[in-house]
């Protein structure tokens, strides 16, 4: 049976700190930071446990913080351009490194790296970590790169704003004068010739909700005249080839790559086939947030899955914060039908409000329809956030990230959710009865994504085009479709209101001929989540009856051999 990806998304630097009061906008010696080492087989066991199949582990390439790392020979980040004490994860100051906070001993920082790859590899999970592509951060300066590798922009020529064999854009003979404070004598940020910055800001001039830790990498776009010089291959294209080479050495199974439509498509195109030569088996994840370019990165690009966060994600999110209609998911699959299994489906991530944050859905408890519809509508990979499946509101203040929603990537922080589950380093968890309880929901579900087959492997059929006038499914409120093989189907419905619901879900015969199932008025089923078994009709013209928890979900599985047929 094919595996479903199912990953697990985790900040080391804030995941396996156990600091038990964490100070609002403290630095490295007073809030501390999570290590590499502290990701034991213990906790790695739990992941698994859990129903993990990968470990996304984000933040662990070196990048700009202003902890003073200056006696192992690391440079120090001047702290007017770095986002927070703990910098942000995304303005890579070194691509071959590994970020010091991370290590116990920092001499030892990739040899630390290597032994949780190791770690990470017996217990049964694949490492993924990310690659950033588009920008690297204002202070980039790699002293662990390969014999012979030169830095970035170190043959630049700086008297042009776009040259082809540049790696930066340059606004010539202009500071860089961003609207924030840069400091004053010895201390003062000097930038001169301004680099354009991350976010396509072409100007000397950023503001604070600009990237203007970042500097923009020429991948040879002119961004003046929209002209592209790809022949011969740009300088930048080539000293990240090297880079993803570097990594994939290291043995580790993917990449989730950074803001992929930021720079040119024909990179992909040139760079991942590259890398496959040598890797067949890596991966390789997009971020990406526009559906009309999901095909071009598959088929072009040749990306393995892509996230659907502006299809899928933000479609349940307004159905729960915004009164929208779950009738609604079914223009979901249609939008990316014939590609849906290249699709990796999340309810968070490092950039997304918490669920159970005020500024989402407020309760945790009001999840599982949502994780039922993300983890069960295709064959796609299933992203988890750490701390979710314990219900972490993000309700921290942390420091720079403030009070969003959001578990902050710029802070040295502590999460108090994980730090319970954890109980440093046995993973025997000193967790509420609430967060055991939702733990242990979460553990069902995704370990149905790969134990039942239908899921991991099968097809998908809607049923909400039969049942938009049924008087005992209401289509504003509950969504239902199948999952099913040659031997088996599991029928699906979700529960987004505030209250329990008895549904009766009408199949039609175009189903029947479809997934070419016998029908059946004492069909043996079972309800996967609570384990309930029960006789069901499951025939044309008469409704699938099935009771739904608020804000929950049913999956009834029903296999070809239990199912006595319908006497002609």
């Amino acid at each position: 049976m094919n595996t479903k990806p199912i990953i697990y998304q985790l900040l080391p630097r804030l995941f396996t700190n156990y600091c038990e009061k964490p100070q609002v906008n403290g630095t490295l010696q007073q809030n501390g930071s999570g290590k590499l080492n502290d990701i034991n087989d213990a906790i790695l066991a739990s992941i698994k446990d859990l129903g993990a199949t990968h470990v996304w582990y984000t933040g662990v390439i070196e990048h700009a913080h202003d902890a003073d790392y200056t006696s192992y020979g690391i440079p120090r980040n001047n702290p007017h351009v770095v986002k927070g004490h703990a910098g942000s994860p995304y303005a890579i100051t070194d691509y071959y490194d590994i970020d010091p906070d991370l290590a116990v001993v920092v001499p030892d920082r990739r040899a630390e790296f290597d032994a949780l790859v190791d770690r990470t590899h017996k217990a049964g999970l694949k490492v993924i970590i990310d690659f950033v592509p588009n920008h690297v951060g204002r202070q980039y300066h790699s002293d662990a790169a390969p014999k012979g590798v030169p830095d970035f922009g170190a043959a630049d020529d700086r008297e042009m704003f776009f040259k082809p064999s540049n790696n930066f854009y340059y606004l010539t003979r202009q500071q860089f004068a961003p609207h924030v404070d840069l400091g004053f004598g010895p201390d003062a940020y000097v930038e001169f010739p301004a680099k354009a910055t991350g976010n396509d800001c072409f100007t000397a001039f950023p503001g604070v909700n600009d990237w203007f830790d970042t500097v923009k990498l020429n991948y040879g776009v002119d961004y003046g005249n929209g002209s592209h010089h790809f022949d011969p291959v740009p300088d930048t294209w080539l000293k990240m080839l090297n880079i993803l080479r570097y990594w994939a050495a290291k043995g580790i199974d993917g990449f989730r790559c950074d803001m992929v439509f930021m720079v040119p498509l024909d990179f992909w195109h040139w760079a991942i086939p590259h890398v496959k030569e040598k890797y067949p088996d890596i991966v390789f994840i997009a971020e990406i947030y526009d559906v009309n370019l999901y095909r071009p990165f598959i088929d072009y690009g040749y990306f393995d899955f892509l996230y659907d966060k502006v299809n899928l994600y933000d479609t349940l999110r307004a159905i729960e914060t915004q009164n929208h209609s779950a009738a609604r998911l079914t223009g979901c699959w249609q939008t990316v039908e014939g590609i849906a299994p290249k699709m990796l489906n999340f309810l968070e991530n490092h950039d997304e409000q918490r669920f159970a944050s005020p500024f989402y859905a407020g309760d945790a408890r009001r999840e599982m329809a949502s994780l039922v519809v993300s983890t069960m509508f295709n064959v796609g990979p299933m992203m988890i956030y750490f701390g979710q499946e314990l219900g972490e509101p993000g309700t921290d203040t942390e420091g720079f990230s403030g009070f969003d929603g959001r578990t902050s990537i710029f802070d040295y922080w502590s999460v108090a959710s994980v730090r319970r589950w954890l109980s440093k380093g046995t993973a025997r968890g000193r967790l509420t009865a609430e967060e055991k309880d939702l733990r242990a929901k979460f553990r069902k579900v995704l370990k149905l994504a790969n134990s039942e087959k239908s899921i991991a492997e099968g097809a998908f059929f809607d049923l909400m085009y039969v049942n938009l006038d049924n008087p005992r499914l209401n289509p504003h409120r509950h969504y239902a479709f199948l999952r099913y093989t040659d031997e088996e189907l599991l029928l699906i419905v979700a529960n987004f209101d505030n209250s329990d619901c008895d549904v009766a879900v009408n199949i039609p015969a175009h189903a029947f001929q479809t997934i070419d199932f016998p029908q059946g008025v004492d069909a043996k089923a079972q309800e996967l989540l609570t384990g309930e078994k029960s006789p069901k009709k499951f025939v044309v013209g008469t409704p699938f009856e099935a009771s739904v928890p608020a804000h929950g979900a049913a999956v009834w599985k029903l296999h070809r051999r239990n199912i006595k047929p319908v006497k002609k």
